[in-house]
């Protein structure tokens, strides 16, 4: 009977391992971790057979959202599912797209697709036909327009194998591609397919015990066997609506996170320069601690982006399968996901998209797609934030005291609070909120106004003081000189 126990006893803390939630959590100000309310929940996951499909899915690689249509490339079946997003968050086929209509000479079929990019303007499709070489251009109604290609530019280093990944597009139809084995950033096309060159080149990474051993101690020999020095490549990419490129890339050493030289997640200009703000303690980088949690030793590297109202931005960790959101300045929002086979949990997580604010998550090993959707807490923080950036401060205050009441160690509740206060004037208010969080930047904002303001409303009584600190003593001595001469007679 004790060994029935026993077994059991240890049966049951198996599972209760296994069947571990996914808590949400944020980091604290000493970088230490914060459970909170769950932020978002699992709707629905969706497999092969939901969407009545003959054939299951088989290495899905992307999503692509367009109001509630869903767009999902099935990589190994040279297909794209397109998909209606339902109101019971659970989603259906409108039509499977493994062709398109093209002219005598022209592969009308997909190798290995692996991205999609639909225009919102004029409805044609960016499509990364990655074993064909190419990225076809269709119009709304899948009549081939044109491909782009491997350049044929100098700059172009020739020799591999043209396989273009992932493909972003601006309204005008100009093409940003990410293509393997190309590390000078994203290949640009105009909109009549041809190269205009290179955009948003990362910055050389090196280790510098490698470099120095190259650089000093090396022969000739072993410098030329040695790999070069050569920039990282992104991973993915989304364009927001003001026609930034958010971009990411899983490729850096670890010790360069926290120093942000490694920048995991960049906002790119028409420049091709990052410009992504960064207010936090820390840098947006994901997990600030990472152990031997499941066997996983890595941080966070993210596989995809998406970016809501407000510059909410979301990232894909595809270490842990979870996932950060931050807000406009840098600072996180939640994190929530992990790796297993529960709904929620992730084992290759691939692509990530949004409809509103509700998340789409794209699984590549168990060819799922899991549908999540924000609890009261989340839609709260949603709320606060908006309020807070379209300028209805009382409001937005309001919103993050109930965000409060529901998490009273949440930071940016009382960062929100100290802001709402801040831009309503009232300096002191906001200099105890952000005291409280330790937020030096926005107390010494804070406090320089809530000075200014002091001194404006008691100039009057000010200056009365200082003149009598400065006339008092002259007039003591004055009488007391009287006093000496008077005497003196």
């Amino acid at each position: 009977m004790k060994k029935l126990l026993l077994i059991v006893s240890l049966l049951a803390l198996c599972l209760s391992g296994l069947f571990a939630k996914a808590d949400t959590y944020i980091y604290d100000y000493w970088s230490e971790i914060e459970k909170s309310p769950d932020v978002y929940r699992v709707s629905s996951v969706l497999y092969a057979d939901d969407f009545k499909l003959d054939t299951p899915l088989k290495s899905p690689a992307s999503l692509f959202c367009l109001g509630n249509t869903v767009y999902l490339v099935d990589k190994d079946n040279n297909r794209i599912l397109e998909l209606n997003y339902n109101d019971d968050k659970t989603l259906s086929l409108n039509r499977v797209i493994s062709s398109f209509n093209a002219p005598e000479g022209v592969i009308n079929t997909f190798n290995s697709p692996q991205d999609i990019f639909v225009n919102a303007e004029d409805g044609s499709f960016f499509i990364a036909d990655t074993k064909n070489g190419r990225v076809v251009k269709l119009d709304k109604d899948l009549n081939y327009l044109f491909s782009f290609v491997e350049p044929d530019d100098p700059t172009y280093e020739k020799g591999k194998t043209f396989y273009p990944q992932k493909v972003v597009a601006d309204t005008k139809g100009r093409a940003y591609i990410l293509a393997q084995n190309v590390n000078k950033g994203f290949l640009k096309y105009e909109y009549d397919g041809s190269f205009a060159g290179f955009y948003g080149a990362s910055e050389v990474t090196y280790n510098w015990t490698d470099y120095l051993w190259k650089r000093y101690f090396s022969t000739k020999a072993q410098r030329e066997q040695m790999e070069s020095f050569v920039p990282t490549e992104y991973s993915n990419a989304v364009m927001d609506s003001e026609g930034f490129i958010y971009a990411v890339t899983k490729t850096f050493e670890q010790w360069d996170l926290l120093s942000d030289k490694a920048k995991p997640i960049r906002r790119l200009n028409a420049l091709g320069n990052d410009i992504l703000v960064k207010n936090g303690k820390t840098p947006p980088i994901g997990d600030l601690q990472w152990g031997n949690a499941a066997g996983v030793k890595e941080p966070a590297h993210f596989v995809d982006i998406t970016v809501l109202e407000d510059d909410i931005y979301i990232a894909l960790d595809e270490s842990r399968g979870r996932l950060f959101g931050y807000n406009n300045q840098g600072l996180l929002l939640f994190a929530f996901g992990n790796r297993g086979n529960l709904d929620g949990f992730f084992r290759s997580p691939s692509s990530l998209e949004h409809i509103g604010k509700d998340l789409l998550v794209l699984d590549s090993m168990n060819a799922s797609l899991t549908v999540f959707t924000p609890t009261e807490y989340g839609n709260k923080i949603y709320k606060a934030t908006e309020l807070y950036s379209i300028g209805e401060y009382d409001q937005s205050a309001d919103v993050w005291s109930e965000v409060l009441e529901m998490n009273g160690n949440y930071d940016l509740a009382y960062i929100g609070l100290g802001k709402s206060c801040f831009r309503q004037e009232k300096y002191k208010e906001a200099m105890e909120y952000f005291r409280l969080k330790r937020d030096k930047t926005n107390y010494s904002k804070a406090f320089t106004y809530y000075r200014k303001e002091w001194i404006e409303k008691n100039l009057t009584w000010v200056v009365c003081v200082i003149i009598l600190v400065i006339l008092v003593p002259f007039v003591i001595k004055r009488i007391k000189k009287l006093r000496r001469e008077l005497r003196s007679l």
